[in-house]
């Protein structure tokens, strides 16, 4: 049986090329974005490292001073497109190429999620040993396909490929509670928390 990271890489290697045209944000009904954007905008500047940063919808927003990091090459060819400015590295989230506190804010978004809880903790101490904060944006259980708050979801592609994947939603409070951080914004479709500082 295929180990549940690398089959994630898998399907986010083949999901890039249709996630550019069918960007989770640009979908109906996204209207926290706005609102999320500008909470993000607030952020004082940094050096931010975007960890599990996809295509760089996010990265984009974050600042001058930002490094991508995905495991996905796929993925990063679109971040690279798409945020000219920024560095980017293929990496793995759990072993990040980076001495202790080289980043003074680590960000995330969609990821956490998507780890079983056996992950949660490694990524949390990873982040931990390279950023001086963090923040993680996740969605809540409203985004969610089947209102449930966790579980095993498909998701097919373009190609006809189905993946299996491990998804987990939050509310502001139990996500704020799970990583004892304060919330910095709280929409009906979208949280984020910051983690130190």
């Amino acid at each position: 049986m295929m180990d549940y990271h690398e089959h994630m890489k898998q399907y986010y290697d083949r999901r890039a090329s249709e996630y550019e045209h069918n960007e989770a944000f640009r979908e109906e009904p996204y209207e926290d974005l706005p609102a999320l954007l500008h909470a993000i905008s607030l952020l004082p500047p940094a050096r931010v490292l975007d960890v599990a940063c996809g295509t760089g919808f996010l990265t984009q927003h974050l600042g001058s001073e930002v490094t991508g990091l995905d495991q996905s090459e796929a993925m990063l060819e679109v971040a690279r497109r798409r945020v000219p400015w920024a560095e980017f590295v293929r990496a793995d989230a759990f072993r990040m190429p980076f001495g202790d506190h080289s980043f003074e804010r680590i960000f995330s978004s969609f990821f956490y999620g998507l780890l079983p809880l056996e992950d949660r903790g490694r990524f949390l101490d990873e982040a931990r040993r390279v950023g001086d904060e963090l923040i993680l944006v996740e969605p809540t259980p409203e985004w969610a396909p089947s209102c449930r708050a966790e579980g095993w979801e498909e998701r097919r592609l373009s190609d006809g490929s189905r993946y299996e994947i491990y998804r987990r939603y939050f509310t502001a409070d139990t996500f704020a509670q799970e990583l004892d951080g304060r919330i910095l914004f709280a929409g009906r479709l979208m949280v984020m928390v910051r983690v130190g500082r």
